[in-house]
């Protein structure tokens, strides 16, 4: 069942329906990390940086790292900030300014996580995200009722362990809706 107008969506995915026009966020999986009476905040997780590689990010922000952070990839979170470098997290949770989105998963963006991740020394499972998605009071909700977006809960193995390539395919498969046998539209019933 879809958290439809509840206000209570922090801790799900939102996948754009198949054929949504905004190319912002056409066949992506959103996970929405705030969502309350002044808007709503997630990042997309399933668009990767096509150019920029974890050491360039991390030199660029003056954070020795390891050789091996060039194998992170950085994802493309959303339109708002796009300078703004976040990542996205299982336990621990003690960052500083750590957001705790559910039971294991959380969001920080301070230097001292970043200087973890960029040591090889942060959470086992994570996601380094450029930008995030925002949405102002009661936009979210009514993008839902107007069925742009459908929601399921956050997973773990969507999150951490799918291939980037494969996310909205894979949370589309959880909600029972294959790929090729959907509709471009959207109605109500």
């Amino acid at each position: 069942m879809s958290p439809k107008s509840s206000g209570i969506l922090k801790g799900h995915f939102l996948m754009a329906i198949p054929g949504l026009p905004d190319p912002n966020f056409a066949q992506t999986v959103t996970c929405i990390c705030e969502h309350n009476k002044t808007g709503a905040l997630g990042f997309i997780i399933n668009r990767i940086h096509p150019l920029l590689t974890g050491q360039e990010l991390f030199e660029d922000l003056k954070i020795t790292c390891n050789q091996a952070i060039d194998k992170i990839a950085i994802h493309l979170g959303g339109p708002v900030q796009p300078s703004g470098v976040f990542v996205l997290h299982g336990p621990p949770f003690d960052w500083h300014g750590c957001l705790k989105i559910n039971d294991w998963l959380g969001l920080s963006n301070t230097r001292d996580i970043l200087e973890a991740v960029a040591r090889q020394e942060g959470p086992e499972n994570f996601i380094v995200l450029l930008g995030c998605a925002g949405w102002g009071p009661l936009q979210l909700d009514n993008e839902i009722n107007d069925n742009a977006w459908l929601t399921i809960p956050v997973s773990q193995e969507i999150l951490f362990k799918t291939d980037v390539k494969l996310k909205w395919e894979m949370t589309m498969m959880q909600m029972g809706i294959v790929s090729d046998n959907h509709s471009d539209n959207s109605g109500k019933a």
